[in-house]
């Protein structure tokens, strides 16, 4: 066993600050709408996601977190109708995991 310890390389983190910036630009110079606004701010979010290369995390403090990240490749994957091995390569996908506030929302029984 070595003793040198591997480390994961940091992913890059944004913040609600970030998201703030991007509207910022969005709105600049137009008028403000509620709906314009909704429409902007998942806009935004979408875009700042679509930036990860190749793992991001978008954290929004008492809401959660949004975190793209890279799946392995699967080289014996089976198709289930027919059998047969397939190669599926490595891709991105999302996940949400709910902050504090949320959880222990969720975490209430149902009356």
């Amino acid at each position: 066993m070595s003793n040198t310890l591997e480390r994961k390389p940091r992913v890059r983190t944004l913040t609600k600050k970030d998201i703030e910036d991007k509207l910022e630009m969005k709105f600049e110079g137009r008028k403000l709408t509620v709906k314009g606004a909704v429409d902007a701010l998942f806009e935004s979010i979408r875009e700042l996601l679509m930036t990860a290369d190749p793992d991001l995390r978008i954290e929004i403090r008492d809401f959660g977190v949004f975190e793209v990240k890279t799946t392995k490749a699967k080289p014996k994957a089976r198709n289930l109708k027919t059998g047969e091995f397939v190669y599926v390569p490595p891709r991105k996908k999302m996940h949400f995991k709910a902050g504090k506030l949320l959880k222990e929302f969720l975490k209430k029984p149902l009356s």
